[in-house]
């Protein structure tokens, strides 16, 4: 078997391969890599050592079956047999689900959680988004944290656990998305630096030193990341990845990483008949992200629209600290801009960040599904200092109209695991750190930072604290009992509204039509024939819906169709989605 490693700086590299070492030779065709060939099979431990330093993982390892630190494994994708026929289901249309293995289930696993996917083919998903895989020092945790960027965190099962997730997603027609996490190595495990240059003191990221995307040996850095990023497309067969927080991928080269790597997966799609996508996480308003590249943009294909969540969030909660504040004072015309223009921010002043943000977006260029809508997910539940749901603050009425908004909003939805049947288990942070000091840095750092909110110390959670996982495992009895029932009830039938009529996934953010009162606090839109209100108000709002003859499909609260007169009575805290005539 072929072996190989870019080590660039090392005067010397041996193989160690199930107690044999072997002298690699440098690579004459490529600067910087080193070869050599070995008996090897699927399971074979292996390492390499730099200049007679200590055995360290491959940088492409597969698998790390004794954590980030222990010895790399052969794993032989072509001994999996795949059972699904799959031909992959695309973006538009979709309604996503965003999960976390290690709390989806007691269990924590990939099997486990293989094992409640029909619940979501029940509840009308089309993809699972799964949380970030790679491995991680300790068992449990967000995944943000992660290393060795082309393996599988073994805790969850490893590769082949992942293989029979994704092939019992497919079976269930399910997509499958997973987080991957570019812009940062975890500070435990990573043992990149050793190798190369993969890291660069000329940019810097909240997490810690940039990843190396423009210096000095970045063709190699950018070759790594495209080389993970297409594998777990090819060799995992996942349709789409969401790539974290792309406002941190420093790059002022002429061609951007990420229009590269939207280059690569459009390239892979086609070679592989089946879509394939991706959805940055970015907070930087910016709609060049979404734009084809054909128009002048980087060509992803979807990215997280936070100003939906943050607009939503402060009508319904009330809640106006910290980037809350400008959407708390707009009020329902938050909700209204970004339903109609996609962000609120389109280069308008923020307060929060004391200065103007974001820009337009080109409505004739961009459909609406290139914008993920959401009331809830991993960071706008778990970065709260205790983790509280919407089902902690809201009534259930309100929390109907959150799913309305979301399920039948103009955006590709997704859900936060639980959210359809407002759990009452809260999603908390917590970290399996393994280095004592960086786990008692973790713990003071969180307990500043919400302490700098008005928390008392005592208040939030400690990561490190087991008990703090194990509050955040979704409890599977709630779905039998009331209210959860009910809300779940809502939830499919949303999303079986959405699936049915074509109106609710039009592209075109031009042909949405919004009208509000803010101080009834109620607000209306109008997707083709479809009407769609929500009343978060306590009390009944009278809302007109013009002269035309509306049939019900479905409401919260029991609602009469429309009067003569047009007008719509709903009781408070209620919503209802209409089919005009």
């Amino acid at each position: 078997m072929q072996f190989e490693v870019w080590a660039p700086q090392a005067g010397r590299v041996t193989l160690q391969c199930e107690g044999v070492t072997r002298a690699l030779e440098r690579d004459p065709e490529r600067a910087g890599w080193w070869t050599g060939e070995a008996e090897a099979q699927d399971g074979t431990r292996y390492g390499f050592a730099l200049d007679d330093g200590p055995v360290l993982p491959d940088p492409r390892s597969r698998r790390q079956p004794d954590g980030p630190d222990g010895l790399s494994a052969v794993v032989d994708h072509g001994l999996y047999a795949w059972r699904a026929e799959w031909a992959g289901r695309p973006l538009p249309g979709a309604v996503l689900y965003e999960l976390h293995v290690g709390t989806y289930t007691r269990e924590g696993t990939l099997d486990a959680a293989a094992g409640r996917l029909g619940h979501l083919a029940e509840l009308g998903v089309t993809h699972v988004q799964l949380m970030p895989l790679c491995p991680f020092p300790g068992r449990h945790g967000w995944g943000y944290e992660g290393v060795s960027l082309w393996a599988v965190h073994e805790p969850y099962g490893g590769p082949e656990a992942l293989k029979r997730f994704v092939d019992r997603a497919h079976e269930f027609g399910l997509g499958v998305v997973l987080d991957v996490v570019h812009n940062h190595l975890g500070p435990s495990g990573n043992h990149l630096p050793a190798f190369g240059p993969y890291f660069t003191d000329t940019h810097h990221t909240p997490w810690g030193s940039a990843v190396n995307l423009d210096a000095p040996g970045s063709d190699e850095v950018r070759a790594y990341l495209l080389g993970s990023a297409l594998a777990w497309l090819r060799d995992y067969r996942i349709d789409g990845l969401r790539l974290d927080a792309v406002h941190a991928l420093a790059d002022t080269r002429a061609c951007h990483f990420l229009e590269e790597l939207s280059t690569a997966v459009d390239t892979l799609a086609a070679e592989l008949g089946r879509p394939l996508f991706l959805i940055a996480e970015s907070d930087l308003n910016d709609p060049r992200l979404i734009t084809p590249r054909q128009e002048g943009g980087l060509g992803l294909h979807a990215q997280w629209n936070d100003d939906f969540h943050h607009a939503l969030h402060t009508v319904l909660t009330g809640e106006s600290h910290g980037y809350y504040a400008d959407f708390a004072h707009a009020g329902l015309a938050a909700v209204a801009k970004t339903l109609t223009g996609g962000y609120f921010h389109d280069g308008t002043y923020s307060s929060f960040r004391g200065r103007h943000h974001g820009r337009p977006l080109d409505r004739a260029t961009v459909a609406a599904h290139r914008l993920i809508g959401y009331s809830q997910t991993h960071d706008q539940v778990g970065n709260r200092a205790q983790g509280d749901r919407l089902s902690a603050m809201l009534s259930p009425g309100l929390l109907a109209c959150a799913a309305t908004l979301t399920l039948t909003g103009p955006f590709t939805p997704m859900l936060f695991m639980g959210e359809e049947w407002a759990a009452g288990t809260p999603w908390q942070f917590f970290t399996d750190h393994t280095d004592p000091r960086l786990a008692e840095a973790v713990r003071r750092g969180r307990r500043r930072e919400f302490a700098a909110h008005g928390w008392a110390e005592e208040d939030v959670p400690d990561p490190q604290d087991p008990a703090t996982r194990e509050r955040s495992c979704l409890d599977w009895s709630e779905p039998e009992r009331e209210p959860h029932a009910r809300v779940l009830a809502w939830y499919r039938r949303l999303v079986a509204l959405r699936h049915g009529q074509p109106d609710l996934t039009d592209p075109d953010l031009a042909d949405i039509k919004v009208a509000y009162d803010e101080e009834q606090r109620w607000l209306a839109f109008r997707r083709g024939d479809v009407r769609v209100v929500v009343n978060l108000a306590e009390r009944p709002a009278a809302i007109p819906l013009g002269p035309r003859e509306a049939q019900v499909l479905a409401a919260w609260e029991p609602v009469d169709p429309p009067a003569a007169d047009g007008v719509l009575h709903v009781p408070g805290e209620s919503c209802a989605v209409l089919l005009q005539a």
